[in-house]
């Protein structure tokens, strides 16, 4: 499966839903979104597989105020790591 991106606008701004996987050849599609649009979360409750890359944009996106939601425990273990290491 492949990473799938949707968008959803809400009054705090554009929440971002992923869903699948999310790999090094996804992440210039999930950093134009950040830089076009005012995101201010971003769903992964349906993101089955991240690799490092992609942890690691995460952990600056979260490091940068953008809320992660429904991480999956792994996920979150590892974007917590990561971040220890900024």
């Amino acid at each position: 499966m492949t990473c799938r991106i949707d968008r959803r606008w809400t009054k705090q701004g554009l929440l971002l839903y992923i869903s699948g996987r999310l790999s090094s050849e996804d992440l210039e599609i999930v950093r134009g979104e950040l830089d076009e649009r005012r995101v201010f979360a971003i769903e992964l409750s349906e993101v089955e597989l991240v690799d490092r890359e992609a942890v690691r944009l995460l952990a600056g996106i979260e490091a940068e105020g953008v809320e992660l939601r429904g991480c999956a425990a792994y996920i979150r273990e590892w974007i917590t790591n990561e971040r220890t290491n900024f």
